[in-house]
């Protein structure tokens, strides 16, 4: 073989390859999933991991693009990006699916939990069905990933209900749970999207968080706070959710695949998010931040508001109400 020959024919492999690589791209099925957690958050790198497992395992006929740190906005945005067909997924609240599947609330309703072991105890017995409705719905879940309690803190000592209606309580816009929550705590809240909460605080717009001790160090508003009201007003939960519309490109076998390894990737941000928040508790205190024990009487007058929103609640948001009793039911067993 001359050295013209051998030439073209290492050209001729080159082009193969080239034409070979394409055809795996062009077949690929790219799901953008976009969410407010900053990048380089054990959140992320979980996620991340999982993206990595998945393109490996289907020789890259799926690819999980992420949007980190609110950069196609808040959750409400994500999911209208969702509906369009700009995006294909987000990292989601459960929350934020209350206009989609009001069940989704249900766990965050104020009050609701008073300790971990009732938490637990009602999520092995209803996470299954509750995001299976939730498919049904058109939005494919992967698992629920545990935010930990919510309380509420705050750069000054609140002790009753009373101090609280003198601070700028911030709560998430569109959060109708916490809107009927203060409303019967006679508190007018200060409605900000997430990532406006630091500038809020930093420029006095706000004074008073709810969040969890997780969220209060990932997102650095414990920088601006000195006090938590250690009562948990609510359990948060959040989510990766896919438009079922988006998944049903990926072909039936990848999705098993992708279904697999991201119900894997949310069990182990489900558990490490449980030792993440009791490390983040103790951080907190570690920093100088005084977790604030309440009388017996400032407790019940809590839980007595907790329990009238609970009602209108109840009433107003469209619970299922086969859901909504087999959840109460399950934590009556646990009380």
């Amino acid at each position: 073989m001359t050295g013209m020959m051998v030439k073209r024919y290492i050209t001729r492999l080159l082009l193969s390859a080239l034409l070979l690589t394409g055809s795996v791209s062009a077949y690929a099925v790219v799901l953008k999933i976009a969410t407010i957690a900053p990048d380089g958050t054990a959140w992320m790198k979980q996620m991340r991991a999982g993206a990595k497992e998945i393109k490996q395992l289907t020789d890259g006929r799926v690819i999980i693009k992420y949007y980190p740190g609110g950069v196609m906005g808040n959750d409400k945005n994500v999911l209208r990006k969702m509906r369009i067909g700009q995006l294909q997924g987000g990292a989601v609240t459960s929350g934020s699916l209350s206009g989609i599947y009001p069940d989704m609330t249900l766990y965050g309703l104020p009050f609701l939990f008073s300790s971990l072991q009732q938490v637990d105890a009602v999520r092995s017995k209803m996470d299954k069905g509750i995001l299976s409705t939730l498919e049904k719905k058109g939005y494919i879940s992967f698992g629920l990933a545990e935010g930990g309690f919510a309380y509420l803190m705050s750069d000054k000592k609140l002790e009753t209900v009373d101090d609280v209606r003198g601070q700028k309580v911030w709560i998430p816009s569109g959060n109708k749970v916490g809107e009927v929550v203060f409303k019967h705590a006679d508190i007018s809240p200060v409605p900000l999207p997430v990532a406006d909460v630091m500038t809020g605080l930093q420029t006095g717009l706000i004074d008073t968080v709810i969040t969890s001790p997780i969220g209060a160090l990932a997102l650095q508003w414990h920088t601006k706070i000195k006090y938590v009201i250690d009562v948990p007003l609510t359990y948060t939960s959040a989510l990766m959710v896919v438009s079922k519309k988006g998944f049903n490109k990926v072909k039936a076998d990848d999705r098993r695949i992708v279904r697999r390894v991201m119900g894997e990737v949310f069990e182990r941000i489900d558990a490490q998010n449980r030792k993440d928040n009791i490390e983040a508790r103790k951080a907190l205190i570690n920093q100088g931040i005084e977790f604030v024990t309440l009388k017996d009487s400032d407790v019940e007058q809590w839980h007595h508001i907790g329990e009238t929103a609970m009602q209108e609640l109840e009433n107003k948001r469209g619970y299922t109400q086969a859901v909504y009793d087999a959840l109460m039911d399950e934590l009556q067993q646990v009380q």
